[in-house]
């Protein structure tokens, strides 16, 4: 009998190798590569790649139609810069299924770079202060260029005042000039009261060069933008014309405001100013060496757009390790109109009808605009894992501006997890860090949103007691914190809107909320805010309260912590029939006279089981009535005057030495630390706030105190 022949182990691992080699390529992925050196001409393989992702995308759907895959198909990008010269658009026909999506993926340990910014010549020296580059050929770049970054930072246009301390109006009037009924759109002209002080910081300027300055003004909560047409040295006012005011939010001595975009206003390290002839000016900041200093403007408006149609969304894209830097606004010679949350803007990922669309551990930095938004028609997507930051307007949108007829397209079930949201509002300050609008059942989670001009979180688009689609929404274990820096009012660190029954607002830790004038609240629930529940939050730091009800039904407010807010704890606005709210299981801790504001004693609302203590021991006041007048008329039942017992509470410590104080009141201690990212402790440290930054907050909130008298 013959022995079988046997193979060499050693061929038969190699055999076994190149066997499996070749399975988990065909089953599992179909690859297409992509490289800074690639030819859009190549077939995509590892050794001839592709150079853009648009030839990726076209690629791919070829594959898709002509070789019935059914595997994912991946779009692996080489680590390296990219120039992206339009955006990604990806409809219907990109769409991919749940076991053979379409993904597009830094190669292993790979963040490629999408840059939507153009590279300007070297600059030259006017002086030791003073650089310029040359670009004659402005038309390139649609005669305008409005953002400017040196370095990677933002440079700021020549702009007078400096900083964040701004004019303060004299005031305001408005006429009509015309009206287009059918449009229901009054035309004005708006005429802008200057001191002489403000007067004289236009006075060298000629005609031509005074109708290219921008007024920007903050009045409450929104910013109207626009070119100075004329001025009137004997009436020391300005002009500028667009729609009718608001009546509930005009311009008046309570606006302040600044100019921009003049020669005479570069006078501070990091302005620059754009001459008509095409000589850009700048002046460096400390540290920056003019041989290796690099100029970049934004070409773009957006990277990618994802565009479906209601009968056929866009499904199963995914985005994985990759960076999209860069993008432009253009500012219309009409200006721009108060705007509450900026809610028209754009952003630079814009997604409509589509479904299954994964964003994870992608950058989206130095726009000029929002970062992203889920508008209409999304569900079941994702943004994890990610870092936004240096936004020109807010971070993340989700749901339209309109209720759709089919409330089978309102956009629903977006998560937004373990991100980082920083830094917005550097060209509409009315940018929120997160708005959802018209949406449903989403989670915002584990997020750490900063360091924008109005609100971090912001829930609904219905004013009153009308039918809202925002229901279910859970705003969870995120850290919210240094918002406002006096710049806007009527803000929150979490903000919600209308009738939102099944929302849920919980294990938030909110601080350092301040505002211009009034409302720098933690807890806000604004115009008929419903079925709100906010519970287990620490909320420390903020202006005007912890917790704001301005009018609203059947809210509960249960089981947090509310400590050291400047000019009260807590607050409300509006006395209605109804019960508002319960307030109940909290713990209210500070220091001085100021407990309630405004029509706390006077809201119908139920409150129970509370504890307040005050560390300067000054007996409390509901209004007029001392505690134990408050409690004989019905209030707080069950509610006590006692130390909680924080381990250190000055320090921000708001653990318990021990619970027996609190837990007679049936307070649930929970863990405040779980707020914010998780992950590795690189991710966790990149989400700790610049102490620069935290420093020129403090100080800039503490010089307003000041000047406020606070």
């Amino acid at each position: 009998m013959k022995r079988p022949k046997y193979i060499n182990s050693k061929y038969l691992i190699i055999l076994l190798f190149f066997f499996l080699t070749f399975f988990v390529f065909n089953a599992f992925s179909y690859s297409i590569y992509i490289k800074p050196t690639g030819n859009d001409s190549n077939p995509g393989t590892p050794e001839k790649p592709l150079a853009t992702l648009q030839a990726a995308r076209d690629l791919a759907r070829i594959v898709r139609k002509d070789k019935n895959i059914t595997e994912p198909i991946e779009i692996i990008i080489s680590a390296g810069n990219y120039l992206l010269k339009d955006p990604l658009e990806l409809t219907a026909e990109d769409s991919g299924t749940d076991k053979s999506p379409l993904i597009f993926k830094g190669a292993h340990g790979a963040i490629p770079v999408f840059s939507g910014g153009i590279k300007l010549p070297a600059f030259e020296k006017v002086s030791e202060r003073l650089w310029k580059i040359s670009i004659p050929q402005i038309a390139l770049y649609e005669g305008s260029i409005q953002q400017l970054f040196i370095n990677g930072k933002r440079a700021i246009r020549a702009r007078t005042p400096n900083g964040n301390h701004l004019y303060k109006t004299k005031k305001a009037s408005e006429l009509a000039i015309d009206t287009n009924k059918s449009a229901n759109i009054t035309v004005t002209t708006k005429k802008i009261y200057l001191t002489s002080e403000q007067l004289k910081s236009l006075s060298s300027l000629n005609d031509d060069e005074l109708q290219r300055v921008i007024l920007s003004v903050h009045h409450a909560w929104d910013r109207t933008r626009k070119y100075i047409q004329a001025r009137s040295i004997e009436d020391s006012a300005i002009y500028i014309i667009g729609k009718k005011m608001h009546p509930f939010n005009k311009l008046d001595n309570s606006s302040q405001l600044f100019f921009e975009n003049s020669r005479d206003f570069l006078d501070s390290p990091g302005e620059w100013f754009l001459d008509p002839s095409g000589d850009l000016f700048y002046i460096p900041r400390e540290g920056e060496q003019i041989k290796n200093s690099t100029a970049i403007i934004p070409a773009i408006e957006k990277f990618i757009v994802i565009k479906g149609k209601e009968s056929q969304k866009v499904q199963y894209i995914q985005f994985e390790n990759l960076s999209f830097q860069f993008t432009k606004y253009i500012m219309p010679m009409a200006g721009n109109e108060n705007d509450q949350a900026a809610s028209f803007s754009e952003a630079s990922i814009m997604i409509d009808y589509a479904k299954n669309i994964e964003f994870k551990n992608i950058e989206i930095s130095h726009t000029a605009n929002n970062g992203i938004w889920f508008r209409s028609g999304c569900s079941d997507s994702k943004l994890t894992n990610s870092y936004l930051n240096d936004l020109g307007i807010g971070g993340v949108k989700i749901g339209g501006l309109d209720i759709p007829k089919n409330k089978t397209l309102v956009t629903k079930n977006i998560l937004i997890d373990n991100n980082i949201i920083r830094s917005g509002g550097h060209e509409f300050p009315t940018g929120v860090g997160l708005t959802i609008f018209h949406a449903s059942d989403n989670i915002v989670s584990h997020n750490d949103i900063s360091d924008f001009i109005y609100s971090g979180v912001s829930v609904g688009w219905v004013w009153g007691y009308t039918e809202s689609p925002a229901k279910r929404n859970k705003i969870v274990f995120n850290h919210i914190h240094h918002l406002g820096w006096g710049l806007l009012s009527d803000m929150g660190g979490v903000y919600t809107l209308g009738e939102s029954e099944g929302t849920v607002v919980s294990n938030n830790v909110i601080h350092d909320i301040y505002s211009y004038g009034y409302g720098g609240w933690g807890l806000y629930t604004d115009e008929g805010s419903t079925g709100v529940v906010m519970e287990n939050n620490l909320v420390y730091n903020c202006k005007s309260a912890g917790f704001h009800q301005h009018y609203g039904k059947d809210n509960i407010i249960r089981n947090n912590i509310f400590a050291f807010m400047l000019n009260a704890q807590l607050e409300a606005t509006r006395v209605e029939k109804h019960q508002g709210f319960s307030f109940t299981n909290n713990i209210i801790y500070f220091n001085g006279d100021n407990l309630t504001g405004k029509a706390w004693d006077k809201a119908n609302f139920l409150a129970s089981n509370n504890i307040y203590w005050n560390t300067k021991n000054i007996d409390l006041q509901f209004g007029k009535e001392s505690f134990r007048e408050w409690q004989q008329a019905g209030k707080d039942k069950g509610s006590i005057i006692a130390d909680p017992n924080f381990v250190n509470p000055l320090q921000y410590d708001f653990h318990f030495k021990n619970k027996s104080t609190v837990s007679k009141i049936k307070f649930k201690p929970f863990d405040y630390t779980q707020a914010g990212v998780y992950g590795n402790e690189a991710w966790r440290k990149l989400a700790l706030l610049d102490e620069k930054v935290a420093k020129q907050f403090e100080k800039e909130v503490n010089e307003r105190i000041l000047e406020d008298g606070d």
